[in-house]
């Protein structure tokens, strides 16, 4: 396994820690809910970007990708502030 793929690895096992402990125990239920969305989101463009080789994808289905996952963090994050 390349040093990479070892480093992705162990920063989307670090991202999932990080987002149970903050759902279990942050006080503040509503900006832990946005920032487990955007670790959800990295760790979604990480795998993308890193193990489904759209790296070197061309840059339409790059920003494709990048705008869905931005898109839908907003979506969901506007319908859970009303």
């Amino acid at each position: 396994m390349k040093l990479t793929n070892k480093h992705t690895i162990i920063i989307l096992y670090f991202l999932t820690l990080l987002s149970g402990l903050l759902s279990n125990y942050s006080p503040y239920i509503f900006y832990a809910t946005i920032a487990i969305l955007i670790f959800a989101g990295i760790k979604f463009l990480l795998v993308a970007f890193q193990f489904m080789e759209m790296k070197k994808a061309h840059p339409f289905w790059k920003n494709i990708l990048v705008i869905y996952i931005s898109l839908f963090i907003l979506t969901v994050g506007l319908i859970l502030y009303k």
